[in-house]
């Protein structure tokens, strides 16, 4: 007589069950293989790409979507040496951490793979083709805040709701009676300053700041990036507008009364105040420049490849910040 365990003989029982079950699996997926194969590369892209036309696989998708323009894979003219890259990494790390704190996400849009287009460059314009991809990315976020890569969150604990969103109607001031450094137009009829508020900008010595700007999802919003995007704007002005897409967005809130009607623009020193050495021509203005006093919100190191030192203002202004963040009793 043989003895057989009784969880042996239970498992041998099972067993042919068991192998058509993994059959059964095994066919199903291999008929299915097209659709498995789809599936698991959405699932990839959304997680670990920023693919416009994958929605983020989240339980929750945030209010506030922050871009930052950067050149991870190099330069668009040449590659990065290593300041680059550090300057790279801190501004990255500053915008992670910043978003990480308040609920918001990060997108991080590399420029040199912008060049996309067969018969044209459109260097700076495609922040607005950008901006139109991350609303297709956030279909739910409400704000999208654009950032240079030569900026850096000076007050990290403040958020934007904080900051900026709660106190609008205090904070930002609707037409160009008292700074108007364009003297741009102020008579244009028909401007229905009632209407809310959906493009932020700033405006510095140079005309309107696109370096840090906010903008809402809206039926305005879409339309306007549409206009601004138009290739017949590129075409027809990009050998004689200096500042490209800054211009083109100047001409348009300088002709159309619907576009000035949703613009506010904030104080410069609100999201964009600049080191020394930028504006200099109003280097004594203090409208224009960051104050560690009244602990400015954001420094925007416009220009700073022109004559300046990148490297060094990204290192002081880091250096700074994290100063600014310690405890009273540590300072002494």
């Amino acid at each position: 007589m043989v003895y057989v365990d009784k969880d042996i003989e239970s498992n041998l029982k099972y067993a042919p069950r068991s192998r058509n079950v993994f059959s059964t699996v095994k066919s199903t997926l291999v008929k299915y293989r097209k659709v498995v194969i789809l599936l698991i590369s959405l699932i990839f892209l959304s997680l670990f790409t920023d693919v416009p036309f994958v929605p983020h696989l989240k339980l929750s998708q945030p209010n506030v979507v922050i871009i930052l323009a950067a050149n991870e894979g190099g330069g668009v003219l040449k590659w990065k040496g290593a300041q680059e890259w550090s300057i790279e990494r801190s501004s990255i790390a500053n915008k992670k951490d910043y978003a990480k704190r308040h609920g918001y996400d990060l997108t991080i849009k590399d420029l040199t793979v912008k060049k996309r287009y067969s018969h044209e460059w459109r260097e700076s314009w495609e922040k607005v083709d950008i901006l139109k991809q991350a609303m297709r990315q956030y279909p739910k976020a409400e704000w999208f805040w654009w950032l240079d890569l030569h900026t850096y969150i000076m007050e990290p604990q403040l958020s934007l709701e904080e900051q900026i969103f709660s106190k609008l109607d205090n904070l930002t001031y609707r037409q160009l009676t008292d700074f108007n450094p364009l003297q741009l137009k102020t008579d244009i009829p028909y401007v229905d300053y009632s209407q809310p508020i959906d493009l932020l900008i700033t405006q510095d010595c140079g005309g309107f700041n696109l370096g840090s700007f906010i903008v809402r999802r809206s039926q305005w919003t879409e339309a306007l990036l549409d206009i601004w995007w138009d290739p017949v704007f590129y075409e027809q002005m990009h050998m004689t507008w200096e500042h490209k897409e800054q211009d083109a967005l100047e001409t348009l809130y300088n002709a159309q009364a619907w576009i000035r009607e949703r613009v506010g623009f904030l104080p410069l020193r609100s999201i964009n105040a600049f080191p020394p050495g930028a504006c200099s021509e109003q280097s004594n203005d203090p409208r224009y420049f960051y104050s560690d006093k009244e602990r400015d919100f954001v420094v925007n190191m416009a220009g700073c490849d022109w004559g300046r030192d990148c490297w060094n203002e990204m290192e002081h202004y880091k250096a700074l910040s994290k100063k600014l963040q310690r405890p009273w009793y540590k300072f002494w």
